[in-house]
């Protein structure tokens, strides 16, 4: 009787495919600009808050606009919340989709590894704020605020210290924040939804369903989709769910398959994503940074944060909890599947990308409102302890990404190198003999010219070569 044959070793954080390269390229370079302009949004609403002029910021903030008569007489500040992260959420929603149907989620194997890394990043961070706060004698309500990473936060500082991280590491973090996200939303939707209006809310799921049947039935025009959204996120709003859901929901409902044989060159999914995402990192995301973050900073202030148990928790969770979370997560996935690390990466570079994702500023900020919502002192606290978890995770991640750099450097250039000049990078055509000829001839010209020039310099020394 034959041996079983061993079983397949495959390998973690591999070396992405093209298409799955490309896409992750041009989310990403949207996503940085989005946030290093959310970046310039904290550091406006932190000096806007803490010199003589912050009476007008808290006035703006606090500023009511909207028709009451449809329960939307809302702050500004909770216009950005409810409002404007709805379409941050709605983005979320088609990147989930598009990972679940046609990205790496789509395949169990493979999305093992981000689902469980995730999990394991929300988990601990979780459990490190109960554990601070069961011997500090602090509320627990603030758990779930530790557990969020905000990738375009995350990529802001990628953007500046670790330009040269190689693209697998980048789709891991992408990834990561993307399955982060939902459960981010499931733990808003069931544990921050108190009193629920029941007619509003079946309102909401009649406009969702008619949202559903108009994409099915491939209406089109941004001038049925745009109010029929305002009207369910409206509903929503008032059934005493988060709003935020309504953008989530309806992103998941977007087409995210292509129909090659009606032509399709992208999904009707990613075309949305590709209008709405500047959107919604370029304008959404930073405004609510700008009205959210705004918290009065002193000496006084920073040493209570290390002091008061709920806000300890907070940094600790961010800084300890999320990298010890996703480093864990993934080691042991990737040693119950019998998988290795790929050979281009080590240990240490997955433990820095996992401390990266302990900048939990957009939806942290978003949960300790939601946490402590009756406590507007405790609620700047948190607020403060979620800047203070994520400026320290950012500098740690930074170290020592930027250690590892000149390696990253030499993988980026790789994967990067085109020398056929056919807009396909070279390390993705080594199957491909016709890629091997074209090769071929490039360098027979180049030898050719060297030849040429070998016999010019050669001519031109012996004509030196007589007496003076």
């Amino acid at each position: 009787m034959p041996a079983p044959a061993p079983r397949k070793n495959h390998k973690v954080l591999g070396r992405l495919s093209l298409p799955e390269r490309t896409f992750v390229a041009d989310a990403l370079r949207t996503e940085t600009v989005g946030g290093v302009l959310l970046l310039a949004a904290a550091i406006a609403a932190l000096i806007w808050a803490n010199t003589p002029i912050r009476e007008s910021y808290e006035s703006v903030r606090d500023f009511h606009v909207g028709p009451a008569a449809l329960g939307l007489d809302l702050s500004i500040e909770h216009w950005a919340a409810d409002g404007l992260l709805a379409v941050f959420f709605f983005v979320a929603g088609i990147e989930l989709k598009r990972e679940l149907v046609a990205g790496d989620l789509r395949d169990p194997r493979a999305a093992a590894l981000p689902v469980v890394a995730a999990l394991s990043g929300m988990a601990v961070p979780a459990l490190v704020y109960t554990l601070v706060n069961v011997t500090g004698g602090g509320s627990f309500d603030g758990w779930a605020v530790p557990t969020a990473t905000d990738i375009a936060f995350a990529l802001a500082v990628l953007a500046v210290i670790g330009t040269s991280l190689p693209s697998s590491l980048r789709a891991f973090l992408l990834t990561l924040a993307v399955v982060d996200d939902l459960f981010a939303i499931l733990i808003i939707a069931v544990f921050f939804t108190e009193n629920l209006n029941f007619a509003a809310l079946g309102g909401a799921a009649v406009g969702l369903a008619v949202f559903w049947l108009l994409l099915r039935r491939g209406v089109r025009g941004w001038y049925v989709y745009v109010p029929l959204a305002l009207v369910i996120w409206g509903l929503m709003y008032n059934s005493g769910v988060h709003a935020t859901i309504a953008g989530v929901a309806m992103g998941l409902m977007l087409r995210c398959t292509t129909r090659k044989d009606e032509g399709e060159q992208r999904s009707p999914g990613e075309r949305i994503e590709h209008l709405v995402r500047p959107l919604s990192a370029g304008l959404a995301v930073p405004l609510f940074a700008l009205f959210s973050a705004g918290v009065a900073v002193s000496g006084g202030a920073l040493g209570e944060v290390f002091t008061r148990p709920e806000t300890l928790g907070v940094v600790l969770g961010l800084v300890v909890g999320k990298a010890v979370g996703i480093f864990g997560g993934t080691w042991l996935t990737a040693r119950f599947t019998r998988a290795s690390l790929s050979d281009d990466l080590a240990w240490p570079d997955v433990f820095a990308v996992s401390s990266l994702a302990g900048i939990g500023f957009t939806v942290s900020l978003l949960i300790g409102e939601l946490a402590f919502a009756g406590d507007k002192a405790l609620t700047d606290e948190v607020k403060a302890a979620v800047l203070m978890g994520s400026l320290i995770a950012a500098v740690l991640s930074g170290v020592l990404l930027k250690i590892r750099n000149a390696k990253y450097r030499r993988l980026w250039e790789d994967e990067e190198r085109d020398e056929d000049l056919d807009g396909i990078p070279d390390i993705y055509e080594q199957d491909n003999p016709a890629y091997h000829l074209r090769m071929a001839e490039i360098h027979e010209r180049k030898a050719a010219e060297h030849r040429r020039l070998a016999e010019v310099t050669g001519g031109a020394s012996e004509g030196n070569d007589g007496p003076a």
